[in-house]
């Protein structure tokens, strides 16, 4: 047996594998379908200062080979989080991992404040929000605003941090370096790519916020390239995400560079899609004789 273990900014996981935020809400559905527990971790639902309505519907819409969201970040708030949610999270012996949303400087220095009081092991700073601020460009789009929310973040927060990366910019690789020299612990990407459905019959948006974030196996080529692109150039660990929806998929993303993934949109095709990719994974690295599954990571020979 291959050792499955992960370690991630000091912070051990008993596999690679993380319910990615925002599709596995608190892990409570979900764990009627296997324990939660199996899994090396859960990224919780994106949370915010206070309690967000979210988008108005429709908020979903289906492409040939994934789906957009245009959810807005519905959820009941900090308090509600670390008063009803957080004490069953931490009683499913899983990784904890807070994700944290915010409009301004300020919403994140107080959400960093929160969380660093909490219990919570990790904490992943999502940088694809809009700085109202700022005409409503996404904190994640420029290093400048990378640098600056997440150096705000760290100051205010000990616990292990990772930065959550857009891949809508121009340089993912310039975008990480920022990150990592704002104080980031540890890099989770690719977030969802903008994309848009038109109604034939109406001839409008099929969202009503008119753009979503593309998700699902479309966008996998896409995160693996941006993967290995910013393995190039950082020195803290990387946690992959985008269209995984099989354990080889997991495999190819660590492959290229990833110390762990998240799995996100699979989830709701298939409720078992953890466990399955968990077993293949441990599968694969019996089969390549490995001692233990991080010897997979940056294995990737790139042709000269």
């Amino acid at each position: 047996m291959s050792d499955m273990r992960v370690t991630i900014a000091g912070v051990e996981l008993k596999n690679p594998v993380i319910a990615a935020s925002g599709t596995f809400g608190y892990g409570m559905e979900y764990n009627e379908f296997y324990p939660v527990s199996r899994l090396g971790g859960i990224s919780c639902k994106g949370t915010t200062l206070k309690e967000r309505q979210g988008n108005p519907p429709s908020r979903i819409a289906e492409t040939p080979a994934g789906m957009l969201n245009s959810v807005g970040l519905q959820n009941p708030g900090v308090d509600q989080f670390l008063s009803v949610y957080l004490p069953w999270l931490l009683q499913q012996d899983t990784v904890v991992i807070a994700n944290m949303a915010g409009s301004t400087l300020e919403d994140y220095a107080a959400m960093a404040e929160r969380l660093d009081a909490s219990d919570v092991h990790m904490v992943e700073l999502n940088i694809s929000c809009p700085n109202v601020k700022k005409g409503g460009a996404s904190f994640g789009t420029s290093c400048e605003s990378v640098e600056q929310v997440t150096a705000e973040v760290r100051r205010r927060c000990r616990k292990p941090l990772i930065v959550k990366l857009t891949p809508n910019v121009t340089s993912i690789g310039d975008i990480a370096a920022a990150a990592e020299a704002a104080g980031a612990d540890a890099l989770s990407l690719i977030n969802t790519l903008t994309g848009m459905r038109i109604d034939l019959k109406t001839r409008r948006p099929i969202l009503h916020n008119n753009t979503g974030g593309l998700s699902g196996p479309a966008v996998f080529p896409v995160a693996v390239r941006m993967v290995r692109e910013v393995y190039k150039r950082v020195k803290v660990p990387l946690i992959g995400m985008g269209g995984i929806a099989s354990w080889e998929d997991a495999a190819e993303m660590m492959i290229a560079g990833a110390a762990a993934v998240q799995v996100g949109t699979a989830n709701f095709r298939n409720p078992m899609a953890m466990p399955e990719i968990i077993d293949g994974l441990e599968r694969y690295a019996r089969q390549l004789g490995l001692s233990c599954i991080s010897e997979l990571t940056g294995t990737v020979e790139e042709w000269a």
